[in-house]
């Protein structure tokens, strides 16, 4: 799709210096192609485009992406937005100490845990505009749709952002839906740094938080029946079979792992080459191992480097430290784990034969997730009242829904996302495909809501 007329330049002044940026009309875009036959029933395509296209403004980068990280205060305004839009709807809304959000709807039976959907809203660095977004705004949509039609619900009804599902600040992720179900290590927690060199307790204070509300942010009951989230597949599978959403049947678990090399940094001219200590070499050597890992194990894992730091990172500077993180997972346990255990002995084995130290320290490790049968059996009613054929998906990402989903019974429904882009300004989902999402969620969550 050709948007170049939806975008235009201009010009700010920031602090006295001119600065040229852009402004994208993303609602605009989506209802280019939108197939208004889907708005019915109370859900509405045009209100989640106008939605969307709100949410992406918070963020903008010049490349038309968002970049919207955890614990920023962009990820902030963007919460209250939707907080908001909550509140219009009729939901009483909250924000824990962790900085998760939640939207009520008491329903007839208000003493009973809720059915529940949602996701996030922060982003990666340069991300796009649907990962987490449509999720948050799908759930808000069967709450509009009720009210619209008059309806009130036999159950509870909850809308849940997540604080920090992408990670990137402190190199962890799930970092809200963690603190709520308890699976977050406080003690871990409070010594991380982000790149700037502040504190979490430091950068939790940016957006009004304290640590203590953090810790409390702890549930022992969650209170919630059962959970569905909406999420861009970030694959092509459901591209390849011309179907706009798709039933995930398991949820990988992702391990990532902190690798910190460190040798003598040197003048590039002047160090012999066999009188070295070079961690990017090291560092280099681990990454090609990497590559190739999980094909040892198993045919599902997958391994990435895909943040690295090189100090001092000198063009004519022999590298003294390098500091990288290692993302694996699989959707088996034992695998993944094996995996883990194969690059941690490769990156003491590469330390010792090029004479440098090196430092490793797991960040997160969270189980894989199966999707129960009755959740899929939900599911699949649902496709076959809407006619829709099944595509069955295993996530390769990691989402809040695994969180919850040691605890209680959760699915996911995957939307199309045009060439499996995701994590960056070219991630696209029609606005059709989105609204058919909305309404397989709302019946999703109407047949539980009878359980």
């Amino acid at each position: 799709m050709n948007n170049i007329n939806l975008v235009k330049n201009y010009i700010k002044i920031e602090k006295g210096v001119a600065i040229l940026g852009v402004q994208y009309d993303l609602e605009k875009v989506l209802l280019s192609d939108y197939n208004q036959s889907w708005s019915h029933n109370g859900v509405s395509g045009e209100r989640i485009a106008k939605r969307l296209g709100d949410l992406s403004k918070i963020g903008l980068t010049s490349q038309h992406g968002v970049s919207r990280v955890g614990f920023s205060p962009l990820e902030q305004q963007a919460k209250e937005l939707v907080m908001n839009w909550m509140r219009d709807a009729g939901m009483s809304v909250i924000q824990d100490g962790a900085g998760n959000v939640v939207g009520r709807i008491a329903g007839l039976n208000k003493d009973a845990d809720s059915i529940a959907s949602g996701s996030h809203v922060d982003s990666v660095p340069e991300g796009g505009h649907f990962d987490g977004p449509l999720g948050v705004i799908t759930a808000l949509e069967v709450a509009e749709s009720w009210k619209d039609q008059g309806i009130t619900p036999t159950k509870p009804y909850e809308v849940y952002i997540f604080t920090d599902e992408e990670g990137t600040r402190f190199n962890g992720g799930l970092t809200g839906s963690r603190a709520m179900t308890g699976a977050l290590d406080m003690e871990t927690q409070v010594t991380l740094k982000d790149a700037d060199g502040f504190t979490f307790e430091e950068v939790l204070a940016t957006t009004g938080k304290k640590l203590e509300g953090f810790t409390q942010a702890k549930r022992e009951n969650l209170g919630i029946e059962r959970f569905i989230e909406v999420h861009i597949e970030q694959g092509k599978k459901l591209e390849q079979a011309n179907l706009s959403v798709g039933i995930v049947k398991g949820i990988a678990g992702p391990s990532w792992t902190e690798i910190i090399y460190e040798g003598k940094a040197g003048h590039a001219g002047n160090t012999p080459m066999d009188d070295r200590q070079d961690a990017l070499t090291a560092a280099c050597e681990l990454i090609l191992y990497i590559e190739n890992a999980p094909l040892l194990v198993s045919t599902t894992g997958v391994a990435t480097v895909g943040k690295m730091q090189v100090e001092p990172n000198g063009a004519n500077v022999i590298p003294g430290k390098v500091t990288l993180i290692t993302d694996i997972r699989d959707i088996e346990e034992h695998s993944r784990d094996q995996i883990v255990s194969n690059v941690v002995n490769k990156a003491q084995e590469i330390a010792t034969s090029r004479n440098v130290e090196v430092t490793i320290t797991e960040k997160m490790r969270t189980a894989p997730v199966p999707i129960g049968d009755e959740m899929t059996r939900i599911l699949n009613s649902v496709f076959d009242e809407m006619k829709i054929n099944k595509q069955y998906l295993v996530s390769g990402a990691g989402h809040d829904a695994m969180m919850l989903g040691a605890h209680i019974p959760v699915a996911m429904i995957f939307t199309r996302s045009k060439d499996g882009v995701s994590h960056n300004p070219a991630e696209w989902t029609t606005l059709t495909d989105c609204t058919i999402s909305a309404h397989v969620l709302k019946q999703a969550i109407e047949k539980c809501m009878e359980q």
